[in-house]
């Protein structure tokens, strides 16, 4: 698997904007900040012209987001486990429904250009996980650790990762703020 998705070339579209994958959940401890990340995360990406492409399961999904990032402008594509009930600011967006799980991380995996990890719930990072397992660290991926959220994550990178696959000291960044993703995403999608 890692051959076919190192081959796909980056900028899956014809105009060059960069696919983004976004793991994010609105929902649990520290509601109220997390929403306001995800809104300011949404925001961020509309305005940087990205694809913001997300994962629905389990009944959870970034709501807060992706009415953020639909209200500014941006194309969403939603990839589902199941058919949902969207609010109206988001009627109009593209939704794929894939039962299987597998198929369903493998869609994510070959939409991305770059993963972005907010901070979120255990499901937001099982889904995270499961969809980047099998690609060894071969593709871009930004962690926003405000308040430490991925600091387990970042040791991990540090002791592991950066000296088993190739590239994962440049393919995983951390930043503190959420203006300080776009710069690492675009940084990152132009060097692959």
């Amino acid at each position: 698997m890692v051959a076919e998705n190192q081959e796909q070339p980056f900028g899956n579209s014809l105009d060059n904007r960069i696919n983004v994958v976004v793991f994010a959940s609105d929902q649990g401890a520290g509601d109220a900040e997390r929403t306001a990340i995800m809104s300011q995360a949404g925001n961020l990406l509309a305005r940087q012209k990205a694809r913001v492409v997300c994962l629905a399961e389990d009944g959870y999904l970034p709501l807060s987001l992706l009415v953020s990032a639909r209200l500014a402008g941006a194309e969403i594509q939603l990839i589902c486990d199941r058919e949902i009930e969207l609010p109206e600011a988001l009627k109009d967006i593209e939704t794929t429904v894939i039962e299987n799980g597998p198929e369903r991380y493998k869609s994510l995996a070959l939409a991305a250009d770059c993963f972005i990890g907010l901070p979120g719930s255990l499901a937001s990072a099982t889904g995270f996980f499961l969809t980047v397992a099998g690609l060894y660290a071969s593709k871009p991926m930004v962690f926003l650790n405000k308040n430490r959220a991925f600091e387990i994550l970042r040791g991990i990178h540090m002791d592991v990762f950066a000296h088993s696959f190739h590239r994962a000291h440049r393919n995983m960044q951390f930043v503190e703020t959420v203006e300080d993703i776009w710069p690492k995403v675009e940084r990152l999608t132009r060097c692959q």
